[in-house]
């Protein structure tokens, strides 16, 4: 299926505007515990966390986009009706998570909704079970490592500072997170921005337009990540309450050790070429320091509605992904 080019650009556009929605989405997962601990105002934490979202392209290679472009669903299946499909699953899960304050995954969303679409077109033959395996692990294994992380990082953190005043430590940790939380940006859009990027280089491998190899063009990259900066400035200001104070309350100290936890997690998942949740992973680490001081310091019915939200993510957008496929083939 050619498409002409003034279409093509038109969905080059949605999946852009699906970016722009996940940095909207998940700018919580980079601000919410620098707002929450009081080491930035919410104006000044989006910018900062915008600046290292955009310049993520500049530290990491992009493996993550490979995998989204070859290794969920076969590329030679996918097609513009694939995509807008998949598209579509994605930003009206995002749109209506968002919408209701619950911080589920964009990433899990997108590869739900590739999932649905390209099943829809072609069956189960279509999926490479190598590369879902490996992300619906790490829907499990993400949160569990920033956790363990975050854990680790508060007992070290503890024997470092038992000889300060708990004024000195936290005037020290204020600016320890204005590191953790760039750190945590960088790893956002170093591993976020990637899916879209495998998506339109998937879409323009589908036109014959990357010279028969499939890569991602320096324009992509840079369109995606500016895209997903954009977003992530106007804020998703419904889920930064929900993920900052609603599951538990942190300090500059906690703040550090769950950003820090959740950063090298994402650091890890990217070099490995794994499409992560950054929701999940900080999600994880902020229950980890939580935990750290009492069990009763999380508020685990809100943990556990966060976890339904993981759960439904993957086949709702799938769902709205094979509607999408089906009724974009009647025009």
């Amino acid at each position: 299926m050619m498409l002409s080019l003034p279409l093509l650009i038109g969905l080059i556009g949605v999946a852009l505007l699906f970016d722009f929605l996940n940095g909207l989405h998940d700018a919580a997962n980079s601000i919410a515990t620098i707002v929450s601990t009081r080491v930035l105002r919410p104006q000044f934490a989006v910018l900062w966390a915008a600046f290292f979202n955009f310049i993520a392209f500049l530290f990491f290679g992009l493996h993550v986009a490979q995998t989204v472009g070859t290794g969920i669903i076969e590329a030679h299946v996918i097609d513009p009706q694939v995509i807008f499909g998949a598209l579509t699953g994605a930003i009206v899960w995002n749109l209506v998570t968002w919408a209701i304050g619950i911080p589920s995954s964009s990433s899990h969303a997108l590869i739900g909704g590739l999932l649905g679409a390209g099943t829809a077109k072609a069956g189960l033959s279509a999926i490479v079970w190598g590369g879902v395996l490996k992300t619906t692990a790490a829907i499990v294994l993400s949160p569990a490592f920033g956790l363990f992380l975050a854990l680790m990082l508060v007992l070290v953190v503890s024997w470092a500072c038992v000889r300060s005043t708990p004024i000195a430590a936290d005037r020290r940790f204020r600016k320890l997170q204005l590191v953790s939380a760039s750190l945590y940006s960088l790893g956002h859009g170093g591993n976020d921005a990637q899916k879209t990027m495998g998506i339109i280089a998937v879409l323009l491998y589908s036109q014959g337009m990357l010279g028969g190899a499939f890569h991602v063009p320096l324009w992509v990259v840079l369109s995606c990540q500016a895209a997903m900066g954009l977003g992530t400035l106007f804020g998703g200001w419904r889920i930064v309450h929900t993920m900052g104070s609603k599951i538990t309350r942190l300090t500059p100290a906690q703040g550090f050790c769950a950003e820090t936890g959740g950063a090298i997690t994402l650091f890890g998942a990217t070099w490995l070429g794994i499409p992560v949740s950054t929701t999940h992973t900080i999600t994880g680490a902020i229950v980890g320091v939580g935990a750290s001081r009492r069990l009763s310091a999380v508020r685990w019915n809100v943990a556990a509605n966060i976890v339904v939200a993981w759960v439904v993510t993957l086949p709702a957008a799938a769902a709205i992904g094979a509607l999408a496929y089906w009724v974009a083939g009647l025009f």
